[in-house]
């Protein structure tokens, strides 16, 4: 009964630590939408500002208010070029305000603020560093759904082997294979596939690119292979799968996204 509860310890853990920080993960990601409420001349904005667009056609942004003195201008250009703004009045629909981004190629990336005005007032949202989307292809539900859950199995079981090697003597071989496993399908197998149909291409990491999302998926897989090397030489060792899944926890701390694909437009404008 003690070594059962120790090990449905040592998982509801894991668990915790697994949720905690794919929510830090996808909270902090550069993709994540900016939400919240603008006050302009006494009257309230809510906003929500996307940040990724997937899929054909253009990119929705709205606003919500009831007053209609409010006029609502979209703002955008290219990110990372010298074009200059194109400016899109919003249509007052109901108590929305809306315009759209025009579609990019994959990675893509638009730069975009929404100015606010009424009276002789006007607000930018955001009020300081504009707001950046990333446009990708559509990707499809076959492959993004076992992408996202063998990734964070692979996450949970890592999370899992590093606690189960602090007990001495605990059978550790099952825990190390289903953990490898699931990293392999998750990163190397469906996470290709979901590159190759958002970004078109398999592998954007190291060597042919700096995509920080593929480094550091091939950094863990990297660790947990050295794990698996020098406990195989030492079967003494067990902090080494401490060490891995402690470099794991890291690397999927970093913000999903950041650094990720993005197309050079001067490559198209050349």
């Amino acid at each position: 009964m003690k070594k059962f509860l120790i090990h449905l310890f040592l998982w509801i853990i894991a668990i915790v630590i697994t949720l905690f920080s794919a929510a830090y993960q996808r909270r902090t990601g550069p993709t994540y939408p900016l939400q919240g409420t603008e006050i302009i001349d006494g009257s309230a904005v809510d906003y929500i500002l996307t940040r990724s667009h997937g899929g054909a056609g253009d990119q929705i942004i709205q606003l919500t208010t009831t007053d209609t003195m409010i006029v609502a201008t979209l703002v955008y250009r290219r990110f990372k070029t010298n074009d200059s703004w194109t400016r899109i009045p919003m249509q007052r629909i109901a108590d929305k305000r809306v315009a759209a981004l025009p579609h990019q190629p994959p990675a893509g990336k638009l730069e975009y603020h929404v100015e606010l005005e009424k009276r002789d007032t006007i607000v930018s949202i955001p009020r300081e560093e504009n707001a950046v989307t990333r446009f990708k292809g559509e990707v499809p539900t076959w492959a993004l759904i076992p992408h996202v859950l063998f990734m964070f199995f692979a996450m949970l079981l890592s999370t899992r082997t590093g606690l189960q090697a602090l007990i001495k003597d605990a059978p550790l071989k099952a825990y190390v294979a289903v953990t490898l496993l699931l990293l392999l399908l998750g990163g190397f197998v469906f996470g290709p596939i979901v590159q190759k149909f958002a970004f078109d291409a398999y592998w954007t990491g190291l060597p042919f690119g700096t995509d920080l999302t593929d480094n550091k998926t091939l950094i863990a897989l990297v660790a947990w292979l050295v794990a698996l090397f020098a406990h195989h030489r030492n079967p003494k060792n067990r902090w080494i799968f401490v060490a891995a899944a402690l470099v794991m926890l890291i690397i999927f701390l970093i913000p999903h996204s950041l650094h990720g694909s993005e197309l050079d437009y001067s490559t198209l404008d050349s």
